[in-house]
C-alpha cells in the first residue's frame, strides 16, 4: 500500500501547497481564539485540530478558546443578557490570531447575497484591524470557508444547487481575503473532494454538520492549511518499512534500532522523534488519500503465514504476510492511546474554559435565581472553572511524552 500512498493524496497535496506562503498562517507560541458558526463550535468537542497544533508546536505551543456559538452569522451573533463583550474576551487570552469561521448559514441567502457577504467579511476585518488584543501588536485575523454539501441520498435533494452556493460564498471569502492581505483557508474544495470519494463513511450527519470522523478528516487538511509554509515541512506521519530479508529499515517520524529476526520473529527497539497521528474514529476502510495520513508499518519478504504486531507487549494488529508487505495502520499502540488521552485534555480543557465564559443558565444571572444561593455563587465557579482551564492548558503546554518502545512482530500462524 505504501507505494498507492502518496499519489492518491497528491490533489490534497496540491491545494495545500498552493496555499504555502513564506509565513504561515498560525506560529509557534500563538494564542489563537476561534470564532463562528457550528462547525466552529464543534472542533472544541473533538479536539482533533487543536490537538495536532499542539504537536505541530510542541517547543514553543499555541493557547486556543473557542468561541463558536451555534448558528452564529456574520450579521446574526446574539448574546445572552449581561454576556461579556467579545473584545474583552479576546483581550483576556492575549490572542495574537483570530480564526473566523463564517458562510454556511450566509450561504442559504442564496447567490443573491453573495455581495451582502462580502460587506459583512470587510466589516468583520475592520473591526479587529489594527487592535492589539495581546497588548503589543496588531491581531492577525484568518478566514475559514464553509464546508460543502454532501450527497445522503434523499436528505440532502437540493445537493447540487446547495455546492454551487457554498462554492459562490466560498469564492467571494477567498477574493475578500486576497484584497485584504488576510490568510484564507478553504474547506469547501477539500471537503467536497472527499465527499465525492466512493471509499470511506460519510464525513456528515446531515449534509452540513460534521460527525466525528468528519472532524478527524477535515481537520488535517485544516490543519496544513493553517501551517502551509515553503520553509518548514510538515510533521509528518510515522512510516516504518523493514525488509525481513535484508534487515534493512527506513523510517519516517520515528528512529528503529537494535533490528533482530529469526526468521518468523521480528524484534526491535523505536524511538519516537514526532507525536504518532491521532486514531480514526470509526472502523471502517477509508479512502486511499486519508489511508495515506494514518502511520504505517510496512514489512516485506515475510514467511508466509498471519503475524502480529505487539509494542511493549501490547497487541496493536494482525494481518498476513501480503498485507504487511503492503502496509497496515499502527494507529492502535500505547504511543497512540497516549495521544487520545492528550487529546481528552484538550477536550476537558475546552469544557472548562466553556463554562468560565458561556454560564448554561441564564437565569442564575439575570433572572429570578439571581439572589439564590447557587444565584449568588456563581461568580465564584466561573473563577474557578477558568481557573481549571488555564491548569490544562499548562499541563497541555508540557506535550504528551516521546518514548523508545519495544516493537515485536510475530508469527502466530502458518498456511494451510
Amino acid at each position: 500500500m505504501l507505494r498507492n500512498l502518496f499519489p492518491a493524496s497528491f490533489s490534497l497535496w496540491f491545494l495545500v501547497a498552493s496555499l504555502a506562503s513564506a509565513e504561515p498562517p498560525i506560529r509557534p507560541g500563538d494564542r489563537i481564539a476561534i470564532i463562528g458558526n457550528t462547525f466552529a463550535d464543534q472542533l472544541r468537542i473533538h479536539g482533533y485540530l487543536e490537538t495536532m497544533l499542539l504537536q505541530h508546536t510542541r517547543e514553543n505551543p499555541v493557547s486556543i478558546r473557542n468561541l463558536g456559538w451555534g448558528g452564529d452569522m456574520l450579521s446574526a451573533r446574539d448574546r445572552p443578557t449581561g454576556f461579556p463583550t467579545e473584545e474583552s474576551t479576546l483581550t483576556d487570552h492575549q490572542t495574537d490570531v483570530i480564526i473566523a469561521c463564517f458562510g454556511m448559514g450566509e450561504s442559504f441567502d442564496g447567490e443573491q447575497g453573495v455581495e451582502r457577504f462580502r460587506s459583512q467579511l470587510n466589516a468583520l476585518i475592520d473591526s479587529h484591524s489594527g487592535k492589539q488584543y495581546n497588548g503589543h501588536s496588531a491581531v492577525r485575523l484568518i478566514l475559514v470557508s464553509p464546508i460543502a454539501c454532501e450527497d445522503l441520498g434523499k436528505r440532502t435533494p437540493d445537493r447540487a444547487r446547495r455546492n454551487r452556493e457554498l462554492q459562490a460564498y466560498t469564492h467571494a471569502m477567498r477574493e475578500v481575503a486576497a484584497d485584504a492581505n488576510v490568510p484564507f483557508v478553504d474547506l469547501f474544495e477539500a471537503s467536497r473532494y472527499l465527499m465525492d470519494e466512493p471509499a470511506g463513511p460519510n464525513l456528515t450527519r446531515n449534509g452540513i454538520h460534521l460527525n466525528p470522523y468528519g472532524y478527524w478528516a477535515i481537520s488535517h487538511t485544516f490543519f496544513d492549511q493553517l501551517t502551509a509554509d515553503d520553509r518548514v515541512p510538515h510533521q509528518p506521519n510515522w512510516i516504518v518499512r523493514i525488509d525481513a530479508a535484508s534487515k534493512s529499515v527506513e523510517a519516517r517520524g520515528v528512529e528503529v534500532i537494535e533490528l533482530e529476526t529469526d526468521g518468523s520473529n521480528l524484534r526491535f527497539q523505536v524511538s519516537e522523534t514526532s507525536a504518532p497521528r491521532l486514531r480514526p474514529p470509526t472502523d471502517q476502510p477509508l479512502p486511499p488519500q486519508l489511508e495515506f495520513i494514518r502511520d504505517t508499518l510496512v514489512v516485506e519478504n515475510l514467511s508466509r503465514g498471519t503475524y502480529r504486531l505487539t509494542v511493549d507487549d501490547n497487541p496493536v494488529a494482525t494481518a498476513t504476510a501480503q498485507a504487511w508487505s503492503q502496509g497496515v495502520a499502527i494507529d492502535s499502540s500505547p504511543a497512540h492511546q497516549a495521544a487520545q488521552a492528550y487529546r481528552a485534555v484538550v477536550n476537558d480543557k475546552n469544557l472548562q474554559f466553556t463554562y468560565s465564559w458561556k454560564a448554561l443558565n441564564q437565569v442564575h444571572i439575570v433572572g429570578e435565581r439571581r439572589a439564590s444561593p447557587s444565584g449568588k455563587s456563581l461568580p465564584r465557579e466561573v473563577i474557578e472553572f477558568n481557573r481549571l482551564a488555564n491548569e490544562l492548558d499548562r499541563q497541555l503546554s508540557r506535550g504528551m511524552e516521546l518514548k523508545t518502545r519495544s516493537w515485536r512482530l510475530s508469527r502466530i500462524s502458518k498456511p494451510n
